[in-house]
This record gives structure tokens, sequence and C-alpha cells, in this order.
């Protein structure tokens, strides 16, 4: 799988899934059988004239895929421990791919963003209007069965939430819970990330055991993640990307997740995993059921395909301003402001780059 194959396949399933494409691609055509190979003196003579061949050659998987081009990238708070846990959508992500398939956008839509909520006759879910987070857990419910929901439900319901919020068509997208991000990062050797401030866990201490949560909070020693290029290990890749309790609050987070996923890219890479049959196989056991994919009929290796020219320097990070919602002054989420909004319309009118050079602060830079 050549360098450029492998990038276009990282941005599409971005380091909740950046790995995974590459994983499944190579497999795939790990699996393929070799052509037999002709003995030293078996082989029949070469025919003096060959019969000519009408059969027109195999279309590369995707061939038929047009862009525009739109991925939901779900991260999910799964506890699998607690029987009849619902899944919450703690980060959302979404790739744009547009018309001529030679550069993506990776952005954000805040977890706590106010949103219409259709009604989804699957979970009994009459519909309403409250955080985007929600609809994975809504969705999720399976009537008659509350110790078992349906992660695949509840990113049908929350497609189409997202959908009809951007106006973006949703063709295709993937869920992966903390776990799965956790172990596929360790299978992977860890990752170099450059920290742009200083964040301090919520969650976890310096060694990685999780802080005592009492009636007041956490409490005990503090990981902490300096400023600088850092090496993260699984768990404090996963306990960094999920820090919001920081400067800039969750828009923050969203922009580091992105980052992740972006160092992930790289990684992938330049370790050349798809090229490594025993790590492909690592990486494919670590990741177990932790992965949920939705192609809406198509395979993931069409996408990968499609994006197999995706250069390295056209992903494009970008984040969307906005801010918090009160109601008789108690805080009810959060929603984007008019820049944010209008950088959807761009997107769907084609004009991102006009609009980005119009507007840089939204673009990421490290």
């Amino acid at each position: 799988m050549t360098r450029r194959r492998l990038l276009g396949l990282a941005a599409l399933v971005a380091a909740l899934l950046v790995a995974t494409g590459a994983v499944v691609t190579t497999r795939l055509g790990a699996n393929r059988p070799a052509a037999p190979a002709a003995g030293p003196s078996t082989a029949p003579p070469a025919s003096p004239t060959p019969a000519p061949t009408t059969a027109s050659p195999t279309p590369p998987p995707g061939a038929d895929l047009k862009g525009p081009l739109n991925l939901l990238l779900v991260g999910v708070d799964t506890r699998v421990s607690i029987p009849g846990w619902e899944p919450h959508a703690d980060a959302v992500l979404l790739l744009h791919v547009p018309a001529g398939l030679d550069k993506a956008y990776l952005f954000s839509l805040p977890r706590d963003l106010v949103v219409d909520i259709p009604p989804y006759p699957k979970a009994r879910y009459p519909g309403g209007r409250t955080k985007l987070t929600h609809a994975m857990s809504y969705g999720s419910r399976v009537p008659g069965d509350k110790r078992n929901p349906s992660t695949a439900q509840g990113y049908e319901l929350l497609r189409t939430t997202v959908s009809r919020y951007t106006g973006l068509r949703i063709d295709a997208g993937a869920v992966i819970t903390f776990g799965g991000f956790d172990k596929l990062v360790d299978t992977l050797g860890g990752v170099d990330l450059y920290v742009d401030q200083r964040v301090e866990s919520r969650h976890r201490r310096p060694d990685g055991t999780m802080r005592t949560l009492t009636g007041g909070g956490y409490t005990g020693p503090q990981m902490v993640y300096e400023k600088g290029t850092r090496h993260l290990t699984g768990w404090q890749a996963l306990d960094y990307a999920r820090q919001r309790y920081t400067a800039g609050g969750d828009y923050t987070r969203q922009r580091h997740q992105q980052q992740l996923l972006r160092a992930l890219a790289r990684k992938i890479r330049d370790q050349g995993t798809a090229r490594d049959p025993q790590r492909v196989e690592q990486v494919v056991a670590a990741l177990g059921k932790t992965l949920v994919y939705a192609g809406g009929g198509r395979k993931l290796i069409d996408y990968a395909y499609v994006l197999g020219g995706l250069p390295a320097d056209r992903l494009t990070l970008v984040v969307l301003p906005g801010a918090g919602v009160s109601s008789g002054g108690a805080y009810r989420g959060e929603q984007l402001k008019p820049l944010g909004r209008d950088f959807l319309t761009a997107l769907r009118g084609g004009r991102a780059d006009a609009f980005l050079a119009a507007h840089p602060s939204l673009r990421v830079k490290n």
C-alpha cells in the first residue's frame, strides 16, 4: 500500500478510526489468493498465437463513488462493566471531502450542542430538543431489553440528527469506544503529539490509575500534560483528548481530539503498519468489538480507495466557535456562533477554502 493511499485511509477514519481503515484495507489485500506459480518442467508450452481477450479490467473498489462525501466519526463513553449503560456520544466529528476528492476538512460538533432530535420509532423515542450527545443514548434503547442497548441504533439516530443540523448528507461513518481507542494507540506503540497548552487531568493520577470519585468530585494527585511535544501511551492519549475542564472548555477539547487524529495518521504512515502483516493482526485483535462501522451499504475498502490519493497536507482541521445557552439562569447546552454556522453554509456551497482564507482563526495550526 502506498503512503498516499494510507493517508487517504487515515483521513477516512481519522483517529477514532484512522488505523482501522489501514488495517481493514491491508487485510483484505493480504487475504487475496496468490497467483499460482508455474513449475519449471510442468508448464505447458506457450501458444504461438494466444487468443485475444475481451474481458474488461475489473474496476477498483469504490470506482463509482463521487464527491462530495461526508463521514461521521463518533467516540462513545460506553461503560461495559455496567449492564444497560447507554452509550453517550462524547466526540462527534465530521470529515467532509469535496467533489474533487483531493482535499478534506475535519471538524467537530460540541457534544452539548442543543439540537432537534427527530422521533425514532425503533427506540420508541418521540423526539425532542436537547443535547446532541443524547441522540446516541436515546437511539440505543431496545424496547424490552434494557440491559443490551444497541450502539448501531444509537449511531443511526445520531447520524440523522447531525445530517439535519448541518444540512450535509452522511455517506458513512463509524463508532469506537474509549476502551477500543486506548488499545488502538498502545498497539501502535503510542503517539507523538504537540501539547499546545498545559492540561490537568480530571480523571487520572500520574501512574494512570483512576482518581478517587467522591460526592464532592475527584480527589488525589493529577496527571499533568505540559506544553511541548510529548509521547503519549494509550491511556494518556485518551485521557488528554477527553479533558474539557481547561481554558477554552469543550472547544479546546475538540481541537485536541482533532490534533490527536492527525498525529495518529502520521504515526501509521511513518511506522509502515499497513505493510507488516503481524502488526495488522495485532491492531485488528486489539480493536475487537469496540468498533462499529456503518457504510450505508458500501464497504470500508470502497472509501479507502476513493480517498487513496488524498495528500497529507490537504487535510484541514477546523474548530467551530460556539457559546453556552442558558434558560432561566440554568445552563442548557451549547450553540454555534454565527461564524460557525456560516462555515457550514460555505462548506455546503463548495466555498470552504475562501471562507477559511477570510477567517483564518478557524484553522487548527498545530
